[in-house]
C-alpha cells in the first residue's frame, strides 16, 4: 500500500510506456496500410453491411472498458486546480482514446479481412502484430495488453477506494470505511473494500457476465447523472456555481441519458437480472442505514 503520489508516478510510467508502444505499432501499421512499407499482408475485404443489433449488444458488453473517463472525477479532490484540469483530463482522454481506437480498427481491417479477424477471436490483435512485425510485433501487443490491464486495475482500485471514502464521509457507509493510514495517508480500509471483491469475483471466472453487470450498473449511474444535470440546470440552486459547464444546453445530457438507458435493452437478460438484484440491495442498504442517518442529520 502506498500513497497517491507514488501510485500516480507508477500509473504515469505505465501509460507513457504503453502509449509509446501503441504509437510505434500504429505508425508502422498506417505506413503499411498506405503502401509506404510492405509487410506482405493480404488485402482486407470490405464489409458492405452493418449489423446494428450485434454492434449494440457488443457495445453493451464492453461498455465497462470505457469507464476510465468517469473515474477521473473520483480523484478530483486530490487534483491541483480541478475546475480547469478535471474537464481537460476527461475531454482530452476521450479525444485521445477515440483517435487511438479508430486508428487501431483501421489498421486491423487493413491487415486482415473480417473473416480472418473473426477466426482469430480474442488473439486478433496479436496476429495482426505478428503479421506486421513478426514475433516482435506479437510480443509488443502481448506486453501492451498486460500493461493496459495493470494500468486499468490500478486506476480502478484507486478511483473505487476514493469513491468509498467519499460516500463514507457523507454517511452513506459506516465511518470506519473512511479511516486513513497514518503512515501513507491513504484510505486503507476503502482500498481493501475495493480490491477484495475484485479478487473474489475474478475467482468465479465469469468474465463476460461480470463485465456486463458492471456495464449495466454504470449505464444506470451515467443515465441518472445526465438526469441530475438536467434537473440542476433547470433549478439552478444557490450552491450550483461550477467552473465548467457542459456545452450544448440540455441536448447533450438528454441524449446521454437516453443512450445510457437504451443500451441496457441490448444486454443479456441474466446480466440485467443480476444488475437489478445489486441495485435493489444497494437501495435497501440506503433506506435501512444511510437514509435514516441523513434524515437525522437534517433534523
Amino acid at each position: 500500500m502506498t500513497g497517491t503520489e507514488n501510485a500516480a508516478k507508477l500509473q504515469n510510467g505505465i501509460v507513457a510506456l504503453l502509449l509509446s508502444m501503441l504509437v510505434a505499432f500504429l505508425g508502422f501499421g498506417l505506413a503499411e496500410s498506405f503502401g509506404f512499407v510492405d509487410a506482405g499482408t493480404p488485402a482486407a475485404e470490405a464489409r458492405d453491411t452493418w449489423e446494428v443489433v450485434p454492434i449494440l449488444s457488443v457495445a453493451a458488453l464492453v461498455f465497462t472498458s470505457y469507464l476510465g473517463f468517469a473515474q477521473v472525477a473520483t480523484v478530483a479532490g486530490e487534483m491541483k486546480n480541478p475546475g480547469r484540469n478535471l474537464p481537460l483530463a476527461m475531454i482530452g482522454s476521450v479525444l485521445i482514446v477515440t483517435t487511438m481506437y479508430v486508428l487501431t480498427i483501421f489498421v486491423a481491417t487493413s491487415v486482415f479481412d473480417r473473416m480472418a479477424l473473426a477466426a482469430a477471436g480474442e488473439t486478433a490483435m496479436v496476429e495482426i502484430g505478428r503479421q506486421l512485425l513478426g514475433t516482435a510485433g506479437a510480443f509488443v501487443i502481448i506486453v501492451g495488453g498486460l500493461l493496459a490491464t495493470m494500468s486499468s486495475a490500478n486506476a480502478s482500485i484507486l478511483s473505487t477506494s476514493r469513491a468509498i471514502y467519499g460516500v463514507s464521509k457523507d454517511a452513506l457507509l459506516p465511518s470506519w470505511a473512511a479511516r486513513i493510514n497514518l503512515k501513507y495517508g491513504t484510505p486503507h480500509v476503502a482500498l481493501g473494500m475495493a480490491g477484495g471483491p475484485v479478487i473474489v469475483l475474478a475467482a468465479t471466472r465469469q468474465v463476460a457476465l461480470l463485465a456486463e453487470v458492471a456495464s449495466f450498473l454504470h449505464l444506470i449511474m451515467y443515465g441518472l447523472i445526465c438526469v441530475a444535470l438536467l434537473a440542476i440546470r433547470r433549478d439552478e440552486p444557490e450552491w450550483y456555481d461550477p467552473d465548467f459547464r457542459v456545452p450544448g444546453g440540455p441536448v447533450i445530457p438528454a441524449v446521454g441519458g437516453l443512450a445510457s438507458f437504451g443500451l441496457i435493452g441490448f444486454m443479456n437478460p441474466l446480466s440485467i437480472g443480476v444488475g437489478v438484484i445489486v441495485s435493489v440491495a444497494t437501495a435497501g442498504w440506503y433506506f435501512y442505514y444511510a437514509g435514516d442517518i441523513q434524515l437525522k442529520g437534517a433534523l
